[in-house]
């Protein structure tokens, strides 16, 4: 029995890890009906019991490309779609127009809009983004009222390996905020944060740091977490409810040295926006992707209005910030608006560092930031 339960806690605690996800397969001896499944050529099939559906189709991947099912004489409705590259996927079922997850797959993106089920297509070798053998470090999930907000919200925290075990220690923070439908589960959960730090900091590649994810969304009126009100709402608790929370229950630094903040997409303008404007606070800003600049209905962005001296003072931004980065997908409709004011922050003396990442608007892209920014952190 002592073998059973501590088989069943370490499994736990694997899948607390970053937001591993296991990929489904019939289990031996068995005939039950598993979806997805991920073939030896990493291929994917689908399945489905819908045996009164007139119509099943599959959306695959982030521009969500669509593939019939067919029905077998049983009602069992199958799609085989790749072979893929070894990538974490988002894909849903459409049966007879509505749009659902797969029943058989727990896996799926949650946040604001949880219609999507994820699957994983591991690499040989694995991805930087997927579960590796290396030290790991955990997830915590805090409760906190936020005053800016006047509810109770919730904050994942990530410590890094051997946390618990140096009580001296202390490490720098990454303050990480999620796109618009998220929340503060997505960087964990699709993002795969916690998995990405583990596998960089065992190859040493990225510095052991504190990762708090938070939620950017407004809850009090505000649209979402986009315009300039949302924006001062969600500044105002980053710095009155989180990271006073941070620095009360962690061994961390709190100097302006050993703190950053970045995001993809809305995150991304959150960042850039309360970055810029207290760069007493951050050495360290990234925006990934974000629609401030363009490409995005109503996007009208004037630097020095936002954040005034940023084209006229260029100097006092570099000698405060040791890093602005900006990334962008080659394929998002935000790449040549970002481009273009890539181009004028240079124009203006103005250190940037630019990073075009393969893809559209999707999580391969933001991964691919985060992994490449963290790298660059603390050093």
């Amino acid at each position: 029995m002592k073998t059973v339960t501590s088989i069943r806690l370490l499994l736990i605690s694997v899948l607390l890890l970053g937001g591993i996800r296991l990929t489904s397969q019939p289990l031996p001896g068995t005939s039950a009906l598993r979806s997805p499944v991920v073939l030896p050529d990493k291929s994917i099939t689908f399945s489905l019991d819908a045996p009164k559906a007139r119509e099943v189709l599959l959306s695959f991947g982030e521009v969500g490309d669509i593939f019939p099912f067919i029905k077998d004489e049983k009602g069992i409705w199958r799609v085989t779609v790749g072979p893929v590259k070894p990538e974490l996927y988002r894909y849903s079922f459409i049966i007879d127009g509505l749009k659902i997850t797969d029943p058989l797959n727990p896996d799926m993106q949650v946040g604001l809009t949880p219609d999507l089920s994820l699957i994983s297509v591991p690499g040989n070798p694995p991805r930087f983004d997927e579960l590796q053998d290396v030290p790991h470090g955990a997830v915590h999930i805090r409760i906190y009222y936020s005053t800016a907000q006047k509810t109770m919200r919730k904050v994942y925290i990530y410590v890094p390996p051997y946390y618990d075990q140096n009580a001296k220690q202390k490490y720098p923070v990454l303050y990480l905020r999620h796109g618009g439908g998220g929340n503060e589960t997505s960087w964990y959960n699709e993002g795969c944060a916690g998995i990405i730090m583990d596998n960089l900091i065992a190859k040493g590649s990225a510095k052991p740091m504190i990762v708090v994810m938070t939620n950017g969304n407004v809850e009090t009126g505000a649209f979402g977490g986009y315009d300039s009100e949302a924006i001062s709402i969600v500044s105002e608790e980053l710095f009155k409810d989180v990271i006073p929370l941070i620095e009360k229950n962690y061994r961390v630094y709190t100097d302006q040295q050993n703190r950053a903040i970045a995001g993809l997409s809305m995150g991304g303008g959150q960042s850039f926006y309360i970055g810029l404007r207290n760069i007493d606070k951050f050495d360290w800003v990234g925006e990934f992707s974000s629609g401030i600049f363009g490409g995005i209905q109503n996007a009208n962005f004037d630097a020095e209005k936002e954040i005034p001296g940023l084209l006229t003072n260029a100097d006092s931004f570099n000698n405060s910030l040791k890093l602005l980065y900006m990334s962008v997908g080659d394929k998002d409709p935000r790449f040549e608006p970002t481009q273009k004011v890539v181009d004028t922050f240079k124009q203006n003396k103005l250190n940037v560092e630019f990073v075009i990442q393969p893809g559209v608007h999707e999580w391969q892209v933001w991964r691919l930031s985060l992994c490449d920014f963290v790298q660059m952190l603390f050093n």
